[in-house]
Order: structure tokens, then sequence, then C-alpha cells
């Protein structure tokens, strides 16, 4: 197996990491490092994740369900980094050792898949207007009026903002911003040139792109342009690929 070193970017879901192989990857964000089976919540920071000979899954999860899967607040878990172990206890070591006595990917992720429906299933759900104020957000690529949604679910601007942060860990002005960075990043690994990109992801202008790319990764959009990361989504995450059929889906 080659040596992985990438940059994790920032993504609109709560990324897992589930490991199961002799050596553990090392997720590094420059504060800290953690080695092991983990998980991501929703924010801002670029992480590195390194290693050698590893074997793990990477789940990406909506934030509609992912607190319901980690039983956690995914409050406490905004752009904050969590070993498995701490919140799952023994059954974190249960999964890697199942993983590790698999013999196929595909059993693999359809026994990712049963575990994790299972677990969505004893949490608790996010409320129905905030459901639908995040798939609103979602659907309009960050574009959407903020200030509107509230009204359109019948509830006050504060009540819909504690509310959402609370559940889903941004508030959902942060959230729109997310969206629409990590569609325009993708937009720049796929070859779009920065200008277009700016234009059709709703910044104001090119410059407007940069700084918000810069903020979110620390590297430039030329940078972003060329990042593994992003190169591989269409082939790790291909519109029919075996994933949890039994979760809503991530947007």
């Amino acid at each position: 197996m080659n040596p992985v070193d990438q940059r994790a970017l920032p993504h609109p879901a709560v990324t897992l990491l589930l490991e199961f192989g002799a050596r553990s990857p090392v997720v590094d964000d420059g504060t800290g490092r953690w080695r092991g089976s983990l998980a991501v919540g929703l924010g801002t920071g670029t992480r590195h994740v390194r290693g050698e000979q590893i074997e793990c899954v990477q789940v990406r999860l909506s934030p509609l369900i992912a607190g319901a899967v980690l039983g956690a607040s995914l409050a406490e878990l905004t752009d904050a980094v969590v070993l498995l172990d701490d919140l799952w206890g023994r059954e974190a070591a249960l999964i890697r050792e199942r993983l590790a006595e698999t013999p196929s990917w595909t059993e693999r992720f359809a026994l990712i898949e049963v575990l994790l429906a299972c677990r969505c299933t004893t949490g608790p759900a996010a409320e129905p207007e905030v459901v639908w104020a995040w798939r609103r957000i979602r659907a309009g690529h960050g574009l959407v009026r903020i200030d509107a949604l509230a009204d359109e679910v019948g509830w006050s601007r504060k009540r819909l903002w504690s509310r959402f942060q609370a559940q889903l860990g941004l508030p959902p002005k942060r959230a729109a911003t997310l969206i629409r960075f990590d569609r325009a990043v993708h937009r720049l690994a796929a070859g779009i040139d920065p200008a277009r990109v700016a234009a059709d992801s709703g910044y104001a202008d090119q410059s407007h792109l940069h700084r918000d790319i810069v903020a979110f990764t620390g590297i430039t959009p030329t940078a972003v342009a060329g990042e593994s990361w992003l190169a591989t989504d269409d082939i790790a995450w291909p519109p029919r690929a075996a994933v949890p059929q039994a979760l809503p889906p991530t947007n």
C-alpha cells in the first residue's frame, strides 16, 4: 500500500474514519494529533491525514443524522476531532475487530451500513423545521437567503438560529458558507475557470472567492484545484456507490 499524505478539506458533512488495520492513520490539524477511528465535526479546519500501510473506511454523514449515529451533540463537535473510543467505548473496538475479520470491501461496506443504520434509529432526530432549512440551503448550493428561512418555517429568527446550531453544529449562515465553498472547490478541481466559479457560486468577484478559500483551507484557489482529496471524490463517492442506503441521503 502506498503511503497516505492528504490534506482533508472542510466538507458539509460529519466525517467518520473507521480503521481496522495493523497501522492506524494519523490526523493532524496543527494543534494536535489523533490516531485511530475518529469523528470530525462540521467546521472550517483543514487537516492532514498521514500513514503507511493503513486500512480504513471513510464515511460522510449528513448532519441531519450524524448526532443520532454518534450519540453526541454536534454543537460540541463543531470543528473538532473526537476518537470513537471516547464516544462509543467498547463498541468502537468491536467494530474494528469485525471490519478486520471481514474478507472483502463489499462486505465491509455492508457491515458499516447495518451498524450505522442501527445507531441512527436509536438516537434523536433533528426537528422537521431544521431538516427543511438544511435541505433548502443544500439544494440552493448555499445561495438561499438565510433571513427568509425563519419566516418560511414559521419560527422566529432567533429560534431557528439556536435550534439549527444546537442540532447541526453550525448556524445557518455559516452552514451556507461551507456548502458554497464546497461546491466552489469541487468545480475548481474539475478544471473550471476561477472567474466562472466565482460568478456561478455567488461570490462577489474572484477576489472574494480567493479570500473565502484561503480562510477555509489556508491555501490558494490554484493550490486547492490540485488537491487529491477533491479529485478522487467522484471515484470514491459515485452516484450509485455502495453506501448506507438505510440512512437518509447526505443532502
